[in-house]
């Protein structure tokens, strides 16, 4: 479903709450290396662009919060939503990178069958069963989905917006909205693009919008 701002309001005797959640914007990352949890990594050019895009495409909803992962990619680009609100990015560490990345950090992608032979083959066709990672995806689905679930209970009835990452949202909308934790790289959101969520007496997809840019 595609369209404008969710209504809050009551839905078969439930208060609705909606959470968008949104990808952090492209990130400067010449090298390809994984990321992960390390210093350094901010927006690049299109990545300030793409959080534009998102700022301006949620700035007609009435967002009564702002969270963002405490890592900088995640937080410049909630600076960047927050701005038409007038509200200041809160910090939430529950919805930081999946821990598997930062056993991979510092690696250029191209590498990782050199030193880890076999595991980026196993993440990307077995995502459920990776017995050599930190935090599995269902621990990690559980993690954010909890945090989205906690928001909607503290910001009942209102509009809140998280900025996290590819893995944990893709895993606490799977985990949200009750499908199979197997399809975590099937639709993979893009840079800021907007999963709306609202929870009545159970989680649904509201609406999904990518930016073009």
């Amino acid at each position: 479903m595609r369209g404008g701002p969710e209504r809050i309001g009551q839905y078969a005797g439930w208060m609705v709450s909606v959470v968008h959640l949104v990808r952090h914007g492209e990130v400067d990352n010449p090298d390809q290396v994984v990321y992960a949890d390390l210093a350094g990594f901010g927006l690049s050019e299109g990545g300030r662009r793409q959080a534009t895009w998102a700022g301006t495409h949620l700035a007609a909803h009435p967002i009564g919060a702002v969270y963002a992962s405490p890592l900088a990619r995640a937080r410049e680009t909630a600076q960047v939503i927050a701005l038409p609100h007038r509200l200041e990015p809160l910090v939430l560490p529950e919805v930081t990178e999946w821990a598997l990345m930062s056993r991979w950090a510092g690696l250029p992608w191209a590498d990782l069958d050199i030193h880890f032979p076999g595991e980026l083959g196993a993440y990307l066709n077995d995502p459920v069963g990776l017995d050599f990672a930190p935090e599995s995806v269902t621990e990690l689905a559980l993690r954010v989905g909890r945090a989205v679930d906690h928001l909607a209970d503290r910001h009942s009835g209102q509009e809140v917006v998280v900025v996290s990452h590819q893995d944990p949202i893709q895993a606490a909308r799977l985990q949200l909205t009750k499908q199979h934790l197997g399809r975590l790289h099937q639709d993979k959101p893009r840079h800021c693009e907007v999963i709306s969520l609202s929870r009545s007496a159970g989680w649904r997809q509201a609406s999904r919008v990518a930016p073009s840019c």
